[in-house]
């Protein structure tokens, strides 16, 4: 589970920000909104972040996929005409004359302890990085190792696992990416790597990827065949049943549709509209983290649905049973309201003059229980919205 995601230095963000998924005990509304735990604090199943064009709002999800990036690719060797994973994804704020490292850290919790993680680094190197677990149950913490450019210390309680392989790993990789990598007695490496690839960062332009679907939809028709049905006759897309031929070397999808006639005509699947492709997509998505207790990263989730259906979508991650998170940028503010959402779970980022992007919550701000966040929204009382000087064509 996300509890929190720090970037710095990272594209438009100069500064420290820090996309906090912890709720706010003292808030009492929507309590399904949250994830309990069993512990004092509790998290929020979704988060809302909002913001003019060019503010930075895309900027936020494309940091996190540099940081699973990095995670992943660190330890990849390169030929001399290839270009690292540290050199393609070191975009530091380029507004300004200094060029100094930038900084990524994530909080999760994963089988009943808090892990922080991060590094700094810059196009040559890692420059430190960083591991720490808490019991929730003790509220002990314990180092797991701490590393700079020159050395790597690592806890009592990894050394003896650990320490053959310090002088091992790279300047360029991760401690984290070399020793998941390695079948270690701990697997405390593993319970990390994998809980930060459980956060699904969703491409951008993920509803014109046919692939998606053909990589995962026959999977979805043969085990749950059925809610895919009701969840599109709940949508009110018409298809009344949907099937796959993967007989040829490409698979062909068909939705069937009741006629006037009370018969039944098949169509392409690709047929369909783009708000109902984008459903599908976005149902395969959603019952992945459901199923699995994970977290997704959808940037614009708005386009190409009505404010209805974003509404719907979201619902989906109310779900009692799981603890599933979802964090969306958008522009479309009629869910912007007290009656769907907590305060601390709106978002907004905001870019000055000079090109800062910053990130806040509403709960940042003194909201009266009876403002509407919408309207104080476009009114440019929280920011994140573009500001238009007269123009004519």
């Amino acid at each position: 589970m996300l509890v929190q995601f720090m970037l710095k230095n990272v594209l438009s963000f100069k500064d420290e920000m820090i996309l906090d998924m912890t709720a706010i005990n003292s808030y009492k509304e929507h309590a399904c909104n949250i994830i309990n735990n069993g512990t004092k604090e509790s998290f929020l199943r979704v988060a809302a972040i909002y913001g003019a064009n060019a503010s930075g709002k895309s900027n936020l999800h494309m940091a996190m996929d540099f940081f699973q990036r990095i995670v992943t690719e660190s330890l990849n060797n390169v030929d001399d005409k290839s270009s690292t994973v540290l050199e393609d994804c070191y975009l530091p704020f380029l507004f300004d004359n200094n060029r100094e490292n930038s900084e990524f850290q994530i909080i999760e919790i994963l089988d009943g302890c808090e892990y922080q993680y991060g590094f700094e680094y810059n196009a040559e190197c890692i420059v430190t990085e960083w591991l720490y677990k808490k019991s929730l149950k003790t509220n002990r913490t314990v180092t797991i190792f701490e590393r700079t450019t020159n050395r790597v210390d690592f806890g009592a309680s990894v050394r003896k696992y650990c320490q053959a392989y310090k002088d091992q790993i790279p300047p360029e990789t991760l401690v984290l990416s070399f020793l998941n990598k390695l079948k270690l007695k701990t697997a405390i490496f593993k319970t990390v790597y994998s809980g930060i690839m459980d956060t699904l960062i969703v491409p951008t332009d993920f509803c014109e990827d046919a692939r998606v679907l053909e990589t995962f939809l026959p999977g979805v028709i043969d085990q749950g065949k059925s809610k895919l049905i009701k969840f599109l006759e709940a949508i009110d897309t018409g298809i009344k049943d949907i099937e796959y031929d993967n007989s040829e070397k490409k698979i062909l999808f068909t939705t069937y549709h009741k006629g006037k006639n009370g018969e039944t005509y098949p169509l392409n699947l690709f047929l369909e509209s783009e708000g109902t492709l984008k459903s599908i997509m976005l149902f395969i998505y959603a019952r992945m983290a459901i199923l699995n207790n994970t977290s997704i990263f959808v940037d614009e989730l708005n386009v190409k649905l009505h404010p209805l259906l974003l509404k719907f979508i979201i619902d989906l991650f109310y779900d009692n049973d799981s603890t599933a998170q979802l964090i969306y940028t958008t522009h479309d503010t009629t869910l912007m309201d007290k009656k769907f959402f907590r305060r601390d779970q709106i978002w907004f980022v905001q870019k000055d003059e000079f090109g800062y992007s910053e990130l806040t919550a509403l709960s940042d701000f003194k909201v009266r229980s009876d403002s509407s966040f919408e309207k104080d929204y476009l009114a440019g009382v929280y920011g994140g919205i573009p500001l238009l000087d007269d123009f004519e064509m």
